[in-house]
């Protein structure tokens, strides 16, 4: 017997998958496929509607949200936008005095600021040697972070200035590092984009290795936290930021 017989005869004895068996290894794939095509579309609709990541990349919030921090943001009360459109859904609600939000900026449109709501519109807001007054009343801020014995510029005694309908007054907890609505005056509520909530994550790096554009140094950003655990805030894990 010659040995390509030999193989003829293994190949006609191997077993021939069945019409059946075609079909339950269909039905099997189709059933391990299900759950993650639904998974994914949870996924997809929670954070395209209900919640957002974000990271800080610098110093203007510093002493309530620091360089480094890793955030999960609610977006769902603030109209998300649909994806692959320029619709949004309609705006629940309006972010009150005291409440950190985050919004696009209303100078570089591609950039989102994190800052705090000091006044909403009809209020009165003024600086006086760095001093907060909101309809003529001052405002008491601990999570104020002043300089102190500074020489006071312009921004620090500005108003009275009543804010405009549909904007709101922010201010960065940093006073010393932060660029706000002293600079380009009050945001439109339509630019608020959510609020943190908590800090799911927090590394010690500077600002300037966070905003560095190239993905290539970011993935070693990320990956050194392996090597540098010790940089990494884990006291703040789990920060609610919503109760600062």
């Amino acid at each position: 017997m010659s040995a390509t017989s030999v193989a003829l005869d293994l190949r006609s004895a191997a077993p021939v998958p069945t019409a059946d068996a075609r079909s339950q290894l269909r039905r099997r794939i189709a059933r391990f496929n299900k759950p993650l095509f639904w998974i994914a579309i949870v996924l997809l609709v929670t954070f395209s509607f209900v919640v957002d990541l974000g990271m800080v990349p610098t110093a203007s919030m510093e002493g309530t949200v620091l360089v480094g921090d890793h955030l999960l943001m609610l977006k769902l009360p603030y109209g998300p936008h649909v994806p692959f459109t320029e619709l949004r859904l309609p705006q629940l609600r309006t972010p009150q005095a005291g409440e950190i939000v985050a919004f696009r900026s209303p100078v570089e449109p591609d950039e989102i600021y994190l800052k705090r709501v000091i006044a909403g519109a009809g209020d009165v807001v003024a600086l006086h040697g760095g001093v907060l007054y909101v309809n003529g009343i001052r405002w008491r801020e601990s999570y104020a972070r002043v300089r102190p014995n500074r020489r006071w510029t312009w921004q620090e005694n500005i108003g009275p200035y009543r804010v405009p309908a549909g904007s709101l007054f922010v201010l960065g907890d940093n006073r010393d590092n932060s660029e706000d609505s002293r600079y380009w005056g009050p945001i439109p509520v339509a630019s608020v984009l959510g609020e943190p909530l908590v800090v799911f994550w927090s590394y010690d790096a500077p600002s300037s290795a966070w905003l560095d554009p190239n993905w290539l140094h970011q993935v070693r950003l990320y990956a050194s936290a392996l090597s540098h655990i010790t940089q990494i805030r884990w006291r703040r894990t789990g920060m609610l930021l919503c109760l600062k």
